[in-house]
């Protein structure tokens, strides 16, 4: 076969460059393969692009071996990011999970791996790496594996479509436990917890929270349409997270939960109450937002609830995370150890989509059962009634 040079041209978006060449098929027909060569913003010119060529060694490459791609790790990753998690995606990502993603990939791999051609980046690098993520730059385990996992479907992608041949993670281990251990309360602190909290927004916030374990964005997004007294029972269906309503964490988590009379009761005093009464208003509001937001979960956490619980003697170590999410495993914790509650209808008062989330089960309870359950917890923390006046 004669010598090719080939020809360079831009991509069908405009964003980087292709270097076109030919090859012989299995039928023997010739035909036309391309090799990602880089980014039309850093080689604004053809002729930068075909000295990028040249640097690659990709002249030699497609008459050595013409199914062998040269592309730098960035690319890859740029491609990754617009194939599995760009509108295009076959399985959508949530919003959270695409700011994610797109965090790691620029603030994590890019600037590390970023210059260095895909196919030559060798396991034990990038295993020297990652341990020195957790040594060096303090991230934890389940941080680092995340990372590992982000490099790795970057790498699946590319040999799906033909961009690289394999996989340098595969050979890459790290660990994936977590140091850390949720604070959990007894129903007689989170009663401290509330009599120490002096703002009747901040009470039923942390009521409600620990009565039903909703996760803090869910509780944030929650309407009084959601909240249905008649029927005993709050709609799940959405979740509060950069300023805005979105789907909620899994799809088991899209439900109800129940909504004892006792709660509920705190609930209507709320309700009363709140100068933001209206089935579309948030049953948490922020009043500095004048009710067209819910209060910060973060700030609320930080400012009153961690405050408040050491204030009442719950051992919070300096730097250890403390919020409303501790109330989520406190409810859980007693349910299991304490009201002897069947595993299953925890399970399903949590809204768990995995077995092993909660003690290996996910089987959905009757609503009955659940309501009775939470009753449980409410009669344990021995509640004034009403809390709200």
């Amino acid at each position: 076969m004669a010598y090719q040079r080939g020809s360079i041209r831009k991509s069908r978006s405009g964003e980087y460059w292709v270097l076109r060449y030919r090859v012989t098929a299995a039928d023997g027909r010739r035909v036309e393969h391309n090799a990602t060569v880089g980014f039309v913003r850093d080689f604004p010119k053809e002729r930068d692009a075909w000295k990028e060529v040249d640097r690659l060694g990709l002249l030699v490459r497609i008459n050595e071996a013409p199914a062998l791609q040269r592309i730098r790790f960035n690319a890859l990753a740029e491609h990754y990011l617009r194939a599995d998690v760009g509108e295009d995606a076959l399985r959508p990502k949530s919003e959270n999970t695409v700011l994610n993603l797109n965090h790691l990939v620029r603030d994590y791999l890019v600037p590390r791996f970023g210059t260095e051609i895909a196919e030559e980046i060798k396991p034990l690098d990038i295993q020297k790496w990652l341990k020195s993520l957790n040594r060096d730059k303090e991230l934890a385990w389940t941080s680092v594996a995340k990372i590992r996992g982000v490099m790795s479907r970057a790498f699946k992608t590319g040999i799906l479509h033909g961009l690289v041949t394999k996989n340098p993670c595969e050979a890459v281990e790290t660990r994936a436990s977590s140091d850390y251990s949720a604070i959990v309360v007894t129903p007689q602190q989170t009663l401290a917890i509330l009599r120490e909290l002096k703002n009747p927004l901040h009470r039923i916030l942390v009521l409600t929270c620990a009565a039903t374990a909703l996760r803090s964005s869910e509780l944030l997004a929650l309407r009084w349409g959601d909240v249905r007294f008649h029927e005993n029972r709050i709609r799940v269906s959405k979740r509060w997270a950069h300023g805005k309503d979105g789907p909620t964490k899994t799809r088991s988590s899209d439900s109800f939960v129940p909504l004892h009379p006792r709660l509920a009761r705190h609930l209507r005093a709320w309700f009363h109450r709140t100068p933001y009464g209206r089935e579309t208003d948030f049953v948490f509001p922020s009043m500095k937002a004048s009710g067209r937001a819910p209060l910060s979960g973060g700030i609320f956490a930080a400012d009153h609830l961690r405050k408040a619980a050491l204030a009442v003697g719950v051992p919070i170590p300096d730097g250890h995370r403390y919020g409303l999410h501790n109330l989520r495993h406190s409810l859980s914790n007693w349910m299991v150890n304490k009201g002897r509650v069947a595993p299953k209808t925890v399970q399903s008062i949590l809204r768990h989509s995995r077995i092993q989330t909660t003690l290996d089960l996910y089987t959905q309870q009757d609503a009955d059962e659940t309501c009775a359950a939470q009753g449980a917890f409410l009669k344990a923390l021995r509640t004034p009634t009403p809390m709200i006046q």
